[in-house]
Order: structure tokens, then sequence, then C-alpha cells
């Protein structure tokens, strides 16, 4: 348990002397500002013209980025050691977006509260419709795949004993990514959307992601491949779940064909229910691998670590992946109850969400559990209490869900804000949560910082974002419910009581409740920010890189 092992002597992985990678990534890079300058030459559609001047900006920044770090040669870091400028870089990235995201989510959530203030018909690019999904790729993809990428990277380098595979592919990843991120939220922006929940980019968009994540794919794999440590530690299974899983999704429902390659306009090669069916098998698996087995490879990483105990049940670990990862594939129906699907497809996914229930709480119970023997460490470290806390909400959230699947219950809250208000608890309180609580303790062990600078404004963190998400949650819930009810009011004569606008107004308060906490939670995010940036600038450094965790201090003996 106690055994210690330097980073430096376990992962000393020479560089071989054929670098394929540094002609490959900028040739890659050149014909993308090639393509890119003969959209803007020919595209007849501005905005596709805009759309392309931003990619070959983006081309000319990483291309720079590759000249400067290796024209002198190999730098030292790739030399000996882990790599870890990248998984700093995408801490840095993860805060970056993390709050634009959530800004974003306050500005919409005012436009909801006060139309009459946050409405501006003179500006297109300020309007609901194109900030909305501003917001969810921000959060989901852009804060929640940084600390995946981030957090992935460090994981498997440490649980392997191995350097990331590749050279520079993973910087190719990190910069590659945040391209895909840069050119999905401008064209929101400009109005270019295929109009699919969570996969609203457009089809050139979607082919550079999956040039991409094919390099993230091999960049985790390949580490694993070559890894010194013979075990694969459970936390890798998940990551790599999510990454393999979230490739064929992404590629499925993506299936388009441009109108022409010079416009941003494509059509889904699905049409009608099969579209549907498709769309909600992508956006339900998008929540149950990039949203739930990502962010679980965190959990049973950093829980484990920060309370310094083994994870309660190395074999729960396991069943709980495999089960997971078989049953959430096939509950994406349940999002389509009381449509055209037929009903056998409807029922199966209502089936599989309830069945759902019980990897998910084996998962929550061996989270919790792993403080077995450390429960008093919440008193004191506020950033265990952040990723515990996490786990809560997961097990919360996955009770909630199968739930609302139930074909009773989902004809009172389907379409409402109660829906809303059971993304955000998973969405601010696990996803959040975990994200956060990593980062934490990423940033000192990177920096080689004795630790953070500050654990009261860790305390502040905790309770100012707790206190937002239950005004978010909890306003969201009473909104959806009502609203619901209203919706199935019948008078006496058979009409209906209540009239649309009657509904919205009286959502009204909740809006604002619900605004109220969605700023506290911003609130906390940027004393976060301030407490990282602070810990980065102080003076007190470690006296060598945090050890390795042995994997026998993460596992149990079962």
């Amino acid at each position: 348990m106690k055994r210690k092992t330097s980073a430096m002597t376990t992962a000393t992985d020479l560089p071989s002397p054929l670098r394929f990678d540094l002609a490959l990534f900028p040739a890659l890079l050149a014909l993308g500002f090639i393509a890119a300058l003969i959209e803007v030459a020919r595209s007849p559609d501005p905005a596709m013209v805009v759309q392309a001047w931003t990619f070959m900006a983006c081309m000319g920044g990483i291309g720079i980025f590759y000249l400067a770090t290796y024209a002198g040669g190999l730098p030292r870091e790739e030399r000996t050691g882990y790599a870890t400028n990248v998984i700093k870089a995408g801490v840095v990235a993860s805060m970056f977006w993390g709050i634009a995201g959530m800004l974003v989510g306050v500005i919409i959530a005012l436009q909801l509260s006060f139309p009459n203030l946050f409405y501006f018909p003179d500006l297109p690019w300020t309007n609901f419709g194109r900030l909305r999904p501003l917001h969810t790729s921000a959060v989901i993809f852009a804060f929640g795949g940084n600390v995946l990428i981030a957090t992935s990277f460090y994981v498997v380098q440490r649980t392997c004993k191995a350097r990331l595979f590749g050279g520079s592919l993973p910087w190719f990843v990190f910069w590659g990514y945040n391209t895909f991120i840069v050119l999905a939220g401008t064209g929101y922006l400009l109005g270019v959307t295929q109009a699919r929940e969570y996969a609203e980019p457009e089809w050139y968009a979607d082919l550079w992601l999956t040039i991409v994540w094919v390099g993230y794919l091999a960049t985790f794999l390949g580490t694993i491949v070559k890894r010194k440590e013979p075990h694969i530690y459970v936390a890798n299974w998940f990551f790599l779940a999510f990454i393999a899983t979230i490739a064929v999704l992404h590629i499925v429902n993506n299936l388009a064909l441009p109108v022409s390659l010079l416009e941003t306009k494509s059509v889904s090669l699905f049409s009608g229910v099969q579209d549907a069916l498709i769309q909600w098998w992508y956006g339900h698996n998008a929540v149950g691998f990039f949203l739930t087995a990502g962010f679980l490879g965190i959990m049973y990483y950093f829980v484990p670590k920060r309370a310094d105990r083994p994870v309660y049940s190395y074999r729960l670990s396991i069943v709980h992946f495999w089960t997971l990862i078989f049953i959430y594939i096939w509950a994406g129906p349940h999002h389509l109850l009381y449509t055209a699907l037929p009903d056998w497809a409807q029922t199966l996914g209502m089936t599989f969400s309830v069945i759902l229930w019980m990897p998910s709480w084996g998962g929550m119970i061996n989270g919790l559990m792993t403080l077995s023997g450390a429960w008093d460490k919440l008193r004191t470290d506020p950033v265990l209490r952040m990723l515990v806390v996490s786990v809560a909400f997961y097990g919360m959230s996955t009770f909630e869900g199968p739930v609302m699947s139930v074909r009773t219950v989902n004809a009172l809250s389907h379409y409402t804000n109660w829906t809303i208000g059971h993304v955000h608890s998973g969405a601010l309180g696990w996803v959040g949560y975990v994200s956060f609580g990593a980062l934490y303790c990423l940033v000192p062990w990177l920096w080689n910082k004795k630790k953070l600078y500050s654990n009261a404004l860790v305390e502040w963190h905790f309770w100012v974002s707790t206190l937002g998400i239950v005004l978010y949650i909890t306003s969201m819930w009473v909104a959806g419910i009502m609203q619901g009810l209203m919706w199935r009011a019948y008078n006496d004569y058979g009409f209906l009581e209540y009239s649309f606008v009657e509904t919205v107004q009286a959502m009204h308060p909740y809006y604002v409740i619900r605004t109220i906490g969605g700023l506290l939670y911003l609130g906390g995010v940027l004393i976060m920010a301030y407490n990282l940036w602070r810990t980065v600038r102080s003076s007190e450094t470690a006296a060598t890189e945090p050890a390795v965790a042995p994997l026998a201090a993460l596992e149990a003996a079962q």
C-alpha cells in the first residue's frame, strides 16, 4: 500500500529515431489548410466561407505550434518521463471552455426568464435557438471532452507505466479536438446546424472530428499495448469503451450527403422514424458512454487515489463495466415513447432502461464504499467530498432516469422542464463535480506543487455550487411537473383548461430561480479557476513528482 515508485524511472520510453508522426501531421495540417483555402475562394455560401477562414486559422496556428515545438529537435519532455504538457494544456482548456459554456447557459436562462430584456432581434447570433446548442456543446463536448482527454491521458500512463503512444499524436488529438470545438461553436452562431440533438455540427466538422477521434483511439490503445504493467486497470476499460463506442455512434449518426462540397448543408441518409431511432440511439448513448462511462473511468482512479484506499470491490467494478456497456446501448428508444416507433422497440428501450438501475447503482455503491475506513476525510478534504458527492449524484440521476422511462411517468414528464432538471442533476452534480475533483487533483500533481493554493476556496466552491444545483434542479422539477399537469388538464366540456401561454406564465418564477442557481454554479467555477491559477503560480514546489499509484493501492484483494 505504501510502496513509492518514481514516475521518471518507471516511464522512461526513449522515442524512436524514425518520427513518422512529425511528417504525417504537418502534412495533414497543410492539406486541411489548402482545402479551407479552396472553400474560401470557391464557396457561394457565406457561412461556409466564415467556417473555412476559421479552419484555416486553426490549421495555421497548429502548424506554428508544431514548428515552434519540434524545429529545434525533440523537446526534453519527449526524451524522458511521462507526457505531461499535453495534459496541462487539457486542464487549461477544460477551465476555459467550462467558464465559457456555463456563461452562455446563464445568458440563455436570462433570456427565458426576462425575454423583454435579453432578446435582440437585430443580432441573430444572440438568438436562443443559436445559443442553446452552443451552451450544450460547450459544456458537454468542450469542457467535458477536454476533461476526459486530459484525465484519460494521465490515468493510462500512470496505470500502464508507459509514455503516451504516438510521439506528437497526443498533441494532434488535443489541438484537433479543440479545432472541432471552435468550428462547431462558430457554426452555431452562424446558424449552421444539422438540427440533431448533441450532433449539430455539419458534415465537414464531423469529418474532421472522425480523423481526430481515430488519433485519440490510437493514442490510448497504443499506450495500453506497450504497457509495462501486465494488468489493465478497470479505469482504462471504461475510458476505452467510451472512446471506441463514441466513434461508432458518431459515424453512424452522422452519415449524410452534403448538398455540395462548397456548402454547409447536408442531408441525412436516414429518414422518418428510422432517422429518429438512429438519432436517439446516438443521443442516449452519448450520455451513456461520453457522460457516464468516460467519467466512471475518472471515478475509478481519482476516488481511490484521493482517499488513499483501494476500490471497495474490484470484482464489482468488472461486473459494473460489462453490464453497463451491454445494457446501455439498448435504452435509446425510451426517448421515443408515444411516437411512430413500433411498440416493441419502445418497450425494449423502457425495459433496458429499468434494468440499468442495477449496474448503475452497483457502480455507485462501489464508489461510495471505497471510503470504508476513510469517511473522516470528508470533513477535512473538500476535494474528496466533491468527488464523493458526484458519485451520489450519479446514483440519483441513474435512479430518476429509469423512472422517467416508464410509459406512465414519461407521459407526464416528456417535453417538460422535469427533463431539464433531470439532465442537469446529472450534468452539474455528477459530471461537473467529478470533473472539478479530478482537476483539483491534477493541477498540484502536474505543476509539481505541494498542495492547492487554498482549501478554503474549495469549500466555498463546493457550497456555493451545491446551493446552485439545489436551486436549479428543484425549480425545474416543480416547474416540469406543474407544466405536465397543466398540459393534460381538461375542463368539464372536454377542452384544455390552460393555454400554452398560461403554462409559460406559470413557470416564470421557477425560471428566475433556475437562473439564480446557474449564476451560483458559475460563481463556484470562477472561484475554482482563481484557486487553480494561484496554485500554478505558487512558489511552494513539491520535492518530486507525485508517486505513481501502485495498482495494489487502487484494487481490492477480492
